[in-house]
C-alpha cells in the first residue's frame, strides 16, 4: 500500500503548484476592492474539495464573504471530523517591505514565502492533500467535513450565524483546526488555550477643521496630543491595565499552572533576537512565557492624525483617531470588556474634545481538555512523524470563532497547527517552511487513525 511519505514525495512539485495558485489570489477580506478575490478563492477550494473525493462541495453566500462546505461521508456508524480553515488574508501593507511580490510566491532558502503561504493557505492546504491521500488510497477512517470560511481576518462577523443556520448539516464529533503554531521545527505542540479578543477604535475630535498651529497653538486642544495622553493612561507603571474592573474575571493561576508553563523550552536570548529589541517587557511579576498565554494585554494596534506627508505642514489637527486591541484571558468576556473599556475611555476626555468609541470585533478565549480522545489522537499522530510527545501549550492568540464553535455547535476542537514563531504571518515576508507544509500532511491522517480507533 502506499504510504504518505511516498505520495507527498511523488506529487510533492503538484502540491506546491496548487498551493501556490490559491497564494497568488489576493483573497484579502479587509478591502472592498478584493470582492470578487474572494468568490474566486472560495470557487478555487470548492474545485479542490471535489478533485479530491468530496461527495459535495458547495460556496455559501453570506452577508459578507462565502463559505466553502465539503463533505465525505463514508457511514453513519463513523465518527466525523470537522475541518475548519480559512481563505482569507491579511493586507500586504507595507509592499515596500517585501522582498518579493506577496501575492507571487517564491521558494527561498527552504521557506515559502508570499501573504497567507502559513495563515492560512497553507495550513488549509495540508488538510486538502491529506483528504486527497487518504481517499487515492481508500484509507479515508471517518466521515470528514469541511468548513472553511473568508472573514476569519476582520473577525468572523458571519461564521457564527452560518453555525446557528447549518447547524444539523456541520454535526461532527470533533473540530480540527490548523491555524497555530509549533514552538520549534523540532518541537511539536498542540495549542491548548487562546486568548480572546476586544479590539476597538476610538476617535477624538477638537475644532471643526485644522488650524494653523501658530495661530492657535497653545490656546485650543489638540486631539493628538490628548489622544496620546489617554493611551498612554490606559496602562501604569507595572504595565497594568488601568480601566476599572478589567482584572474582575481573570483566573489567577495557581503555582502549580506557573510551574507547568515554565516547562516549555523558552530561550529569552534567542526570543529577543527573533524580533530585534535589546529587552522585553510586560506585566510586572509574571514572565514572558506567562503575559503570552495566561495574561490579559492592551496594545494600540494604529494611530493617526494631523498631517503625516512629506515636509512641515503646521497644523493644530481636527481629529486624532487610534485603533486599540485587548487580549484576554478565559473567563474574561469580550462585550463586557468591550463596555468597561468605552465607559473608561469616554471618562478620561478633558474637556473641549468629544470623543467616540467603536467595538470593531471582538471573541472569547478558549481551553480544550489534554485527556480527550481527540487530544490524544493528535499527540500520537505528532509522536509518530516527529520522533517525539508533543507539548500542550496556550498561545497568546485569538481565534474567536473556537469558542462560536463550542458554543453554537456543542464540539470542542483540536488546534494541531504548524507553523512557526518565525513565520512572520500578518507582517511583511511571510513564509512557511517546505519542512512544516509537508511534515502537515503527514501526520494529519495519522490523527484520523488514530481518532478513529480511540472513538
Amino acid at each position: 500500500m502506499e504510504t504518505i511519505k511516498n505520495y507527498i514525495e511523488e506529487n510533492r512539485e503538484r502540491f506546491l503548484e496548487e498551493l501556490f495558485d490559491l497564494i497568488r489570489i489576493p483573497s484579502v477580506s479587509s478591502k472592498a476592492e478584493n470582492k470578487n478575490d474572494m468568490f474566486r478563492a472560495a470557487e478555487f477550494i470548492r474545485d479542490q474539495l471535489l478533485k479530491a473525493g468530496a461527495d459535495k462541495a458547495e460556496v455559501y453566500k453570506t452577508d459578507g464573504h462565502p463559505v466553502i462546505y465539503g463533505e465525505k461521508i463514508i457511514g453513519d456508524d463513523k465518527p466525523t471530523v470537522l475541518v475548519y480553515g480559512h481563505y482569507d488574508v491579511q493586507p500586504a501593507e507595507p509592499l515596500e517591505k517585501w522582498d518579493s511580490d506577496p501575492f507571487e510566491p517564491e521558494i527561498r532558502e527552504g521557506k515559502i514565502y508570499a501573504r497567507g503561504a502559513d495563515d492560512d493557505k497553507g495550513q488549509l492546504f495540508m488538510h486538502l492533500k491529506a483528504f486527497e491521500f487518504m481517499m487515492r488510497t481508500e484509507t479515508l477512517p471517518c466521515n470528514i467535513k469541511f468548513m472553511i470560511e473568508g472573514e476569519e481576518e476582520i473577525g468572523s462577523p458571519n461564521l457564527k450565524i452560518f453555525c446557528q443556520k447549518y447547524k444539523n448539516m456541520l454535526a461532527s464529533d470533533v473540530i480540527l483546526v490548523s491555524d497555530t503554531t509549533m514552538i520549534a521545527r523540532d518541537i511539536p505542540s498542540i495549542t491548548v488555550g487562546l486568548r480572546g479578543l476586544s479590539y476597538m477604535e476610538v476617535e477624538v475630535t477638537g475644532p471643526d477643521r485644522d488650524l494653523h498651529s501658530g495661530l492657535y497653538g497653545g490656546a485650543v486642544v489638540n486631539p493628538v496630543n490628548v489622544l496620546s495622553k489617554m493611551i498612554a493612561s490606559l496602562t501604569d507603571e507595572n504595565n497594568r491595565v488601568t480601566i476599572k474592573g478589567f482584572y474582575d474575571d481573570v483566573l489567577e493561576a495557581t503555582d502549580e499552572e506557573r510551574k507547568e508553563l515554565a516547562k516549555r523550552p523558552f530561550n529569552i536570548d534567542e526570543y529577543k533576537k527573533s524580533i530585534n529589541v535589546d529587552e522585553v517587557t510586560g506585566e510586572v511579576g509574571y514572565t514572558t512565557i506567562e503575559r503570552l498565554g495566561i495574561r490579559p494585554s492592551l496594545d494600540v494596534n494604529g494611530i493617526w492624525g494631523g498631517y503625516t506627508g512629506e515636509g512641515a505642514k503646521t497644523i493644530l489637527p481636527s481629529k486624532a483617531s487610534a485603533k486599540i486591541s485587548m487580549r484576554l484571558v478565559p473567563n474574561q468576556k469580550s462585550k463586557k470588556i468591550d463596555k468597561l473599556f468605552e465607559e473608561h475611555f469616554k471618562s478620561i476626555a478633558p474637556e473641549g474634545v468629544k470623543v467616540k468609541v467603536r467595538s470593531l470585533h471582538s471573541g472569547e478565549g478558549y481551553v480544550a481538555p489534554v485527556d480527550s480522545p481527540a487530544y490524544l489522537a493528535a499527540s500520537k499522530a505528532c509522536e509518530d512523524t516527529f520522533g517525539k510527545k508533543p507539548i500542550p501549550v496556550r498561545s497568546g492568540g485569538s481565534i474567536p470563532v473556537v469558542a462560536d464553535f463550542e458554543e453554537v455547535l456543542g464540539v470542542k476542537s483540536i488546534l494541531l497547527g504548524f507553523g512557526l514563531d518565525s513565520d512572520a504571518i500578518h507582517s511583511p515576508n511571510e513564509n512557511y517552511p517546505l519542512y512544516n507544509f509537508f511534515k502537515g500532511i503527514e501526520t494529519i491522517p495519522l490523527f484520523f487513525k488514530y481518532f478513529a480507533e480511540m472513538k
